[in-house]
């Protein structure tokens, strides 16, 4: 094992926690996050890799929610809310992670918003985030083209202008973890729970098995949280085998696309009143979603189907051109789960499309708190509104987590002059290589481009048509809970998301990884 993982090993199996997280998505990262900066003793555990499943799944963005504001005035303070949480990421959080990109919102002839209409929403969702980002505005239809190379001209009228964020949900996901390892707190991936341990009807801690070498042991903890998504029922039912199911779950799948041609800003295109598809530039790609459909099936075995493939490039087809959406620049597909409340009566089946998106916190019979819903752009409230539960079930006040002036995560910096400090020390790395590094580690690139201070060949690249390097295989595997393969390739870096996962980069990554547990 590696010497990260020795350490996590060793420090579960010292004396009780004030708290257990299982699950590491973005919840329960959050949460353990939350509670390391409280002072808890905490543990997460996960059993695939942190933000394996759902949480790495995201459409990418950190937004305030355009379209709630359909919703009417009892919106508002939503979407007040989101913005400002996201202004916080982006601005000095996560600034090298999260960063602010325009939109455009299409208006075709026979479409189901108007100019005026949507104008309006612009505006008013620029003041609700403090103009922060810039004024939204309608556009021409030339202007418009101008923005988004690819946008298909028959019958446009123009489109509106707002702002948002994007990110790389992987990575923010491990850094927000390496903040609360930072914190005090232990982390373990690739570590499942068989069990849970009661004192009579109270759960009073977990039973586990590595999954990496089949040891099992056992944590106990004076609160546990199931974070665990689309797999909450089944702790709860660990819990209470009579417990009714919480929630219901909705497919989303993603296509990302080759271009070669730069895109200024993403497109937001109405379906109808309520639906709309997304089509944003990222990691030098296109990205297009998502679906939304009831799954009723294994989780863990979530896939982006060839009917998904032709439904989301026929609804693109709406505001994409044809060339743009050609089926050979298909570079990868992947699917994820949301997980929806079950309200009163709900049988779990049916449409998912108008189901409330909203997070519920719940205690079962044996005291463990179960977190359902949530999303990206508040992931940090949730944790603490998680943290504020487990501080109830402690008798102590824990409900000012993230209060003040926000702390930021590992490696915060503007990445632009993150790449000029790193041009001018390693003028030889290429400017591509020097962007992707300052954009996904910030400062932390330092620590990276140290891999390689004993091995130059680690600053060669993982794939000669991709930035990735190979110091962030060997970083990823040190400092960032990596074991796997796929940990690397898809989570800790863009390989696999571009496409250039080939069988001899998979070997050698495999063999890197060994070579350092070894």
């Amino acid at each position: 094992m590696s010497e990260q993982r020795d350490r996590a090993r060793e420090a579960l199996g010292q004396g009780a926690f004030d708290l257990v997280v299982i699950g590491g998505g973005a919840l329960g990262i959050a949460t353990t996050w939350a509670a390391a900066r409280s002072g808890l003793r905490v543990a997460l555990v996960e059993a695939g890799d942190f933000a394996g499943a759902t949480s790495s799944a995201s459409s990418k963005l950190v937004h305030g929610g355009l379209r709630y504001l359909a919703m009417g005035p009892g919106a508002v303070p939503m979407v007040r809310e989101n913005h400002a949480e996201r202004r916080a990421l982006g601005d000095r959080l996560a600034p090298h992670l999260v960063r602010p990109l325009p939109f455009l919102v299409p208006v075709y002839r026979g479409g189901p918003h108007s100019r005026p209409i949507l104008g309006a929403g612009v505006m008013l969702y620029s003041a609700l985030s403090g103009f922060g980002d810039g004024m939204g505005k309608v556009l021409s239809a030339r202007r418009a083209v101008e923005y988004v190379p690819h946008l298909r001209t028959e019958g446009l009228r123009g489109a509106a202008l707002y702002y948002d964020h994007q990110m790389n949900d992987a990575r923010v996901a491990i850094t927000a973890a390496r903040a609360a390892a930072e914190a005090g707190a232990v982390l373990l991936n690739h570590v499942e729970v068989l069990g849970l341990r009661k004192s009579g009807s109270q759960v009073t801690g977990v039973e586990l098995r590595d999954r990496l070498d089949g040891s099992e042991f056992g944590v106990d903890a004076s609160v546990v949280v199931n974070a665990t998504g689309p797999w909450l029922d089944r702790l709860r039912r660990m819990e209470d085998a009579s417990a009714a199911p919480s929630i219901r779950l909705s497919k989303g799948s993603h296509l990302v696309m080759k271009t070669e041609t730069p895109w200024r800003a993403a497109m937001t295109i109405p379906l109808d009143d309520v639906r709309v598809s997304f089509a944003i530039p990222w990691e030098g790609q296109l990205l297009l979603g998502t679906t939304d459909e009831a799954y009723e099936g294994d989780p863990a075995d979530v896939r982006c189907s060839q009917a998904d493939i032709d439904q989301i490039l026929g609804e693109a087809s709406v505001g994409i051109a044809p060339e743009a959406l050609d089926r050979s620049r298909l570079a990868y597909t992947f699917a994820g789960l949301r997980v929806l409340p079950r309200g009163p009566g709900d049988s779990g089946s049916g449409d998912t499309s108008h189901a409330k998106r909203e997070t519920v916190i719940t205690s079962g019979s044996g005291g463990m708190i179960s977190v359902a819903g949530g999303k990206w752009t508040t992931f940090r409230r949730i944790g603490a509104s998680v943290l504020a539960r487990v501080g109830e079930a402690l008798g102590r006040d824990l409900s000012h987590a993230f209060d003040g002036v926000p702390s930021a995560l590992p490696g915060a910096s503007l990445p632009e002059r993150v790449s000029a400090q790193l041009g001018r020390e390693l003028p030889s790395l290429p400017d591509d290589v020097l962007s992707h590094l300052a954009t996904h580690y910030g400062t932390v690139s330092h620590e990276v481009l140290a891999m390689a201070l004993d091995d130059p060949s680690l600053l060669d690249r993982v794939h000669p048509d991709g930035p990735d390097i190979w110091a962030q295989v060997a970083h990823a595997q040190r400092y960032e809970w990596a074991t796997e393969v796929d940990d690397v390739l898809r989570r800790r870096t863009t390989v696999v998301v571009r496409g250039l996962d080939t069988p001899s980069v998979r070997e050698r990554t495999g063999r890197l990884l060994a070579k350092a547990i070894a």
